[in-house]
């Protein structure tokens, strides 16, 4: 340990002496944390010298470097259906190509009665809005951040629902083609809006209310 510091006889300190092998240890840590930040700065300099492919020499930190442009986040996905004009037919056109190029010659099973189709399925809201969410959903479970279980996942989660949902015998698709020899199109009606909201529209209207429901 240093020796302790005595006052001298006229009340002045006398200088802190250190032994000689306590010298040496400090010594040889300055001398170590020196070489160390010398090697600090020519890493940062190399760093900072050689070109990148996303323009930042930070870039392997996933760090964006000084002075550039933040970093964009990637587009969030919307449903089709609540696209209008050129966007939606855009995302219709690309939705198409999903499924006439990969979907309906992998899972496209036989056209029968117990699963119907339909060639203008883009005609049925309820089949694109089922479609295009499968195909968001495969985007994803496709991805290498999904693991190696993401198709599984996918297929398990998302395809067996969708497809029994589609064509299911009493489905949207129903009073389509049942026959690949009888290609047919047509649109079911859906229920008509509620009581309250007729109610409430012939109220706006200035017109008469629509009569209550017979009670039981």
């Amino acid at each position: 340990m240093p020796e302790s510091i005595e006052p001298s006889d006229g009340g002045e300190l006398e200088p802190l002496r250190i032994p000689d092998p306590q010298l040496e240890g400090i010594e040889a840590s300055v001398r170590r944390l020196m070489e160390q930040s010398a090697q600090q700065a020519q890493q940062l300099d190399h760093l900072a010298s050689t070109p990148t492919a996303g323009g930042s020499p930070f870039a392997a930190f996933g760090m964006p470097g000084l002075g550039s442009p933040p970093l964009a986040a990637p587009p969030e996905p919307h449903p089709i259906l609540e696209l209008d004009g050129e966007e939606r037919e855009d995302e219709l056109d690309a939705l198409s190509d999903w499924v006439d190029d990969f979907f309906l010659p992998v899972y496209g099973a036989e056209v029968t009665t117990a699963a119907p189709w339909c060639l203008r399925w883009q005609e049925h809201d309820d089949v694109v809005a089922w479609l295009h969410a499968l195909w968001l959903a495969y985007q994803q479970h496709k991805d290498p951040e999904a693991g190696l279980s993401g198709l599984f996942v996918w297929h398990r989660d998302f395809l067996t629902h969708a497809v029994a949902a589609i064509r299911a015998p009493a489905g949207p698709l129903s009073a389509c083609m049942t026959s690949p020899d009888r290609p047919a199109h047509r649109l079911l009606p859906g229920p008509p809006p509620s009581v309250r909201t007729e109610t409430a529209t012939a109220a706006e209207a200035g017109g008469p209310a629509a009569p209550d429901e017979p009670t039981p």
